[in-house]
């Protein structure tokens, strides 16, 4: 990380370290961890496990109503939208220096990241935040048109509005050359808010579970969170993986996580340090070769994704969850530790020094791999019990092939841009 102010802004806020150990030793061993899982489950696990009802152990009552309570979800809702109303007009007013204003830490390491962590502990936290339904329920007050819309939202729309709203938001933040710019992110969050209210008020509030990009972004990752929705409606305690396999499929579902996927593995590729000799050897403006191959690697994903898991591409795309959040939490290790502290002090008007502590390298590299890897296994694992429950017997093995090579190459591309960066 560049000492001082003037910060390179490789994920917005901030770079990450490379890994202290031997590049070659890390991307083996992956590999074989998750041939190995995959051989075990392959010969041990003859039935589905996770299909069917979420069953768990329900929360006692008096919590389970408070953290049920629609009472305290829109206060806590309300309370967001004030702290996003104050980061939009700070954004806007206050200085454009980005290590003086704390808009953009805000949106690309407390919001984009964090969310991360937050849905994996605590479920779809961003649904219970949500500042857009406080503003939504107070337009369709103020237009006096009902809460569930003016006309049905389409079947067909799915994820697919989510995935274009993260590939505008990714570009945003790791092409657009003024994305540290306070008043850039501000005007986003405002054009963000318009757009998405809007269509609330046209389709209803059921707009933002698969339509706003945060929301679905962070419901996605819930899906892995202990605590959780269980068959009967309440919340309980459960199987990360049982709440996984529960995810319904959906159009745009594959889209939504080759975008989450791709962008990462780009903003991995870009902060290689030969990076800026590509863009010099291509000699095209760099804002142009980076969106090229942004949205390259978005398509890309999705893909190879498609051809290896044919036609239960669908019925397997929650797999993706996983390695998704695994190579999330990898890659923004640092950026998260160190920029989220700084950015929650700006919000306290403390002045960020010109030195900033990094954690300790082993330590990161161990949060690194262990991400990796766990979110890979875990992943072989849905995955086979998935195809367990929908192939027959004879084409159990074969057809799980094609897409263990690619968690394979999932894995070994993502120890490998963990290792270059």
């Amino acid at each position: 990380m560049p000492d001082g102010n003037a910060m390179v802004l490789a994920h917005g806020i901030g770079s990450v370290e490379g890994l202290p150990l031997d590049g070659e030793l890390v991307l083996q061993t992956g590999g074989v961890v998750v041939l190995v899982s995959f051989l075990a489950v392959a010969l041990l696990w003859r039935n589905p496990r996770f299909d069917g009802p979420v069953r768990g152990r329900p929360l006692p009552a008096p919590a389970a109503r408070l953290l049920d309570a629609p009472a305290l979800h829109w206060v806590l809702r309300f309370l967001t939208l004030l702290i996003a109303a104050a980061i939009v007009a700070v954004g806007f007013l206050g200085p454009q220096d980005p290590d003086a204003n704390p808009a953009p830490r805000a949106l690309y390491v407390l919001l984009w990241v964090g969310i991360v962590p937050a849905s994996l502990l605590l479920g779809p936290v961003w649904r219970v935040l949500n500042p857009l339904r406080v503003l939504h329920r107070l337009a369709v007050a103020t237009l006096r048109v009902p809460p569930e819309g003016t006309a049905p939202l389409p079947a067909r729309f799915g994820y697919w509005p989510a995935a274009v709203g993260l590939v505008v938001f990714t570009w945003m933040e790791l092409v657009v050359p003024v994305r540290d710019s306070p008043a850039v992110v501000a005007a986003f969050l405002l054009l963000y808010a318009v757009v998405h209210t809007a269509a609330a008020v046209r389709f209803g509030s059921g707009w933002f579970d698969r339509a706003d990009g945060f929301e679905a972004y962070s419901t996605l990752t819930g899906a892995l969170a202990p605590v959780g929705r269980l068959d009967d409606g309440g919340l309980g305690w459960r199987n990360p993986l049982r709440g996984l396999a529960a995810v319904a499929v959906a159009p745009g579902l594959v889209a939504l996580l080759a975008v989450w996927w791709g962008s990462t593995v780009f903003d991995g590729v870009s902060g290689w340090i030969g990076w800026s000799s590509v863009r010099h050897a291509v000699g095209v403006p760099a804002v142009l070769l980076d969106s090229v191959v942004l949205v390259g690697l978005m398509v890309l994903v999705g893909a190879v994704y498609r051809v290896a898991t044919g036609p239960l591409a669908g019925a397997l795309a929650s797999t993706l969850v996983p390695i998704a959040a695994g190579y999330t939490l990898a890659h923004y290790a640092t950026l998260l530790l160190v920029e989220g502290p700084r950015g929650l002090s700006q919000f306290a008007g403390a002045q960020l020094g010109a030195v900033t502590a990094v954690p300790a390298p082993g330590l990161i590299a161990g949060i690194q791999i262990g991400a990796v890897l766990v979110g890979h296994v875990v992943a072989v694992v849905v995955a086979h019990d998935r195809s367990v429950a929908l192939l027959p017997e004879h084409r159990r093995l074969a057809d799980q092939i094609p897409l263990v090579l690619l968690m394979v190459a999932y894995t070994m591309v993502g120890l490998f841009l963990l290792v270059i960066s």
